[in-house]
């Protein structure tokens, strides 16, 4: 059975700093993506333990509990990557990423449209949530998603593509009860070149929604 494992950082924890914090960095990735991981991984444990025994009283609860713990540990291995150091600004067709600015362009008008969007998706999240630009296949385009917790309001075909942690362990530390002020800042350290391999891989896998044999 395929066991999830916590993936390494793609930099220090110094790298994000001012916008993140190096204690921020370190206790997100150590402590809170770790345990999305041994949650997920445990949860299959269980599960395989129930079908062994014909046990199925807890099935409901096994299953919410996988789609929690693997959509936080597939979320954050994309988020850690959609950001680095020297990033920021918008996606341009002079830094190689010019399939990425049209297809934004074209989707919502204008990136700042696009950001004015995805910002106001991820800062109003009741609660816990993220805020998610994904390609959507069916329509070929991109749309922006809002996640609460890790599973609702998401297109089933749907592929993120880059995404904004809104849960408070994600910003408290620093940025206290601010929410907005922390979605506003992670725009200086988008990592663009991430995002645009990330839309062209998705727009490849041209069967990736069977809507009929």
């Amino acid at each position: 059975m395929a066991v999830y494992t916590l993936p390494e950082l793609p930099y220090d924890y110094s790298e994000l700093e001012p916008v993140i914090n190096p204690q921020i960095i370190e206790l997100h990735h150590d402590k809170h993506h770790a345990a999305y991981v041994k949650g997920a991984n445990d949860t299959l444990e269980q599960l395989a333990e129930a079908r062994d025994k014909e046990q199925w009283g807890s099935i409901n609860g096994l299953e919410k509990n996988l789609a929690f713990h693997l959509s936080g540990h597939i979320l954050h291995s994309i988020y850690w990557h959609n950001m680095t150091g020297d990033g920021g600004g918008e996606p341009l067709a002079a830094d190689g990423v010019g399939d990425l600015a049209d297809a934004i362009t074209e989707s919502f008008g204008s990136f700042a449209g696009f950001k004015t969007q995805l910002t106001k998706a991820a800062a109003t999240t009741q609660g816990s949530g993220w805020g998610v630009l994904a390609y959507e296949p069916l329509s070929g385009r991109l749309i922006v998603e809002q996640v609460y917790d890790h599973q609702g309001n998401v297109g089933q075909g749907s592929t993120p593509i880059l995404v904004f942690d809104a849960w408070e362990h994600a910003f408290y530390l620093q940025y206290k009860n601010q929410k907005v002020d922390f979605i506003d800042a992670m725009w200086a350290v988008v990592n663009w070149q991430d995002v645009a391999k990330r839309y062209e891989a998705a727009k490849s896998r041209t069967n990736a929604l069977l809507l009929a044999p």
